[in-house]
């Protein structure tokens, strides 16, 4: 019992010592905020091919206009509503995952800051930056749509299921998959860009303490949100709707700083391996 309480005492000593840094003042706030800046180009890329391949947009975007203020959603479904990439649309799209990756280079700026390494050629460290702001939208994407909003959005298609006993039967699978599956998608992914956002070689084992924390911490956050969206959100006054959004940023900006907590503690692992 010592054990575990001097062992729970020394990781919450690191996690205060990594909260402590300088980088916890600027970096999360960063990443969280291009993040956001992702979710247009992301949109617009899920309306252009579901126009490519006839599928229906519906769903997301009675989704996107309860979870935003009316003016917010307006815009965010006329992205999702283009027909076709169009040479604008594309350039659009290159310069909104451009801008975006500026998240994704500040967490490569600040693993190399932490671990004490080199920061490796710019365009090394953009085309990097590149991979792992798709593998941050792809984490955003199930979280946002799969954990927060997912029984809604299977409730909403449960609606118009035809067969609904078979549909109820697929809902009540959703939900109890929806979280042990996500877990392990959250875990080795965040896994592989803790693993790759430095300028020099990590082994995978050293990342392990920094991406559980991170997991579970995700999933905390996210259990929260999903909660309050399934029970307290209310979409039909203006300003509840706006404070919806502002949670939504909150929220954003809690996973990010989480997400350089868990850089941190693989940075403590690192040194304690390397000095072993």
């Amino acid at each position: 019992m010592n054990k575990i309480w001097e062992k729970i005492k020394k990781e919450s000593k690191n996690i205060y010592e990594v909260i402590m840094q300088p980088n916890m003042a600027f970096i999360p706030g960063n990443i969280a905020f291009f993040l956001v800046l992702s979710i247009f180009p992301l949109l617009t890329l899920i309306g252009a091919f579901s126009s490519m391949f006839s599928l229906d947009v519906g769903t997301l975007a009675s989704m996107i206009s309860k979870a935003f203020p009316s003016k917010v959603s307006e815009v965010l479904v006329m992205y999702i509503s283009n027909k076709g990439i169009t040479t604008n649309l594309a350039i659009f799209m290159l310069i909104g995952f451009f801008c975006a990756s500026n998240g994704a280079h500040s967490i490569i700026l600040a693993s190399n800051n932490m671990y004490g390494f080199p920061n490796a050629s710019y365009i090394s460290r953009r085309v990097k930056a590149v991979f792992i702001i798709i593998l941050l939208i792809f984490l955003m994407f199930l979280m946002l749509f799969v954990l927060a909003f997912g029984n809604k959005i299977a409730q909403f298609i449960l609606f118009y299921a035809k067969d609904v006993e078979f549909g109820k039967f697929v809902y009540k699978i959703f939900v109890t998959i929806k979280w042990p599956i996500a877990t392990l998608f959250i875990y080795f992914i965040v896994k592989v860009i803790y693993t790759m956002a430095p300028d020099w070689r990590i082994l995978s084992k050293h990342t392990t303490k920094g991406a559980l924390f991170t997991t579970i911490s995700w999933l905390i956050l996210m259990a929260i949100y999903s909660f309050w969206i399934n029970n307290f959100a209310r979409y039909d006054i203006f300003y509840g709707s706006l404070s919806n959004m502002a949670i939504l940023m909150l929220i954003m900006y809690f996973l990010a700083f989480v997400f350089v907590i868990g850089i941190g503690l693989n940075v403590k692992e690192y040194e304690y391996k390397i000095k072993d």
